[in-house]
């Protein structure tokens, strides 16, 4: 439940790991009012900040919801429901949770969580020029466990949940790592709650109705979504199918190279078993190399 005040006194939502109340006021000056110098993200739903606590010095990322854009409060809310009660040490920790006033009397929400200091995956695998290449550069073994982070994380979700989650956007910029390259699954914005039939009916009409629309990115969507279908948890393992592959080939699912119909699971289905390393990403290979040398 989210707690809404007016002026500088933040709402809070109650996660039971929930360790302070942020006013918007901390939130601003944490970002240094919002600094294009500590912008380190966008989303669906908003824009993603760098921060310092005053409180502990902590270093957090500030999502900060733009209410102006359809579908963002209903963001908030879902994401608000769907991390409550969840905790796994692959899934992104959430420090707090403000629905607010801004400084100009405008509705103001934002989701404070752990900063993971080596960014998201997306710009691990997808690296944009030479020196990133070289500083950025994944081996073999650490995709292999990134890998099964998320697959722990999605596991929990499905299986270990009260009530089971699904999260509608598994894909590599929604991976952030720590420092030490282990795995969080973020970004809730589009989950879905998949509540038992023995459910009250306002619940169950609700989820139905959080349920009706297309949720996911594009590459990253199951067909049966495209055609009426509801979110589900087999949604997700496709979605993650699809990470796998990203991952290991280095190609995005929306990449030139697919066209006239060939998506990124039938080029690597064409290529097993015997010409996987064709169609593996050239930074493994040259690992290999690396180490034959040697």
């Amino acid at each position: 439940m989210v707690k809404r005040t007016r002026g500088s006194e933040a709402g809070v939502i109650t996660t039971g790991d929930l360790n302070s109340e942020i006013s918007y006021r901390e939130i601003a000056r944490c970002t240094d009012g919002f600094s294009q110098d500590n912008l380190i993200g966008s989303g669906s739903f908003g824009l993603v900040y760098k921060g310092t606590l005053a409180s502990n010095g902590a270093f957090v990322a500030v999502k900060v919801l733009n209410l102006q854009q359809r579908g963002a409060s209903r963001s908030f809310i879902d994401e608000c429901i769907a991390l409550r009660s969840i905790r796994h040490r692959n899934l992104l920790k959430i420090v707090s949770a403000v629905s607010s006033i801004d400084h100009q009397g405008h509705d103001f929400k934002t989701l404070v969580f752990e900063f993971m200091s080596n960014g998201n995956l997306d710009d691990w695998i997808h690296q944009k020029d030479k020196v990133q290449q070289e500083s950025k550069r994944l081996t073999f073994i650490q995709r292999l466990n990134i890998a099964i982070d998320v697959a722990c994380a999605l596991e929990y979700l499905h299986n270990f949940c009260q009530t089971p989650v699904v999260h509608c956007d598994v894909k590599p910029s929604n991976v952030l790592l720590d420092d030490d390259l282990v795995a969080h699954v973020g970004d809730f914005g589009l989950a879905t709650l998949l509540y038992e039939e023995s459910s009250d009916s306002s619940t169950s009409k609700e989820n139905s109705t959080m349920s009706c629309c297309l949720k996911g990115s594009i590459g990253y969507i199951p067909p049966e979504y495209g055609m009426g279908g509801q979110p589900s948890t087999l949604g997700d393992i496709y979605s993650y199918g699809i990470l796998l592959m990203e991952i290991f080939t280095g190609k995005r699912p929306t990449d030139d190279e697919f066209e006239g119909g060939m998506g990124i699971h039938q080029y690597a289905e064409m290529a097993l078993p015997n010409h996987a390393m064709e169609i593996a990403d050239p930074c493994l290979l040259s690992e290999e190399e690396e180490e034959e040398e040697e």
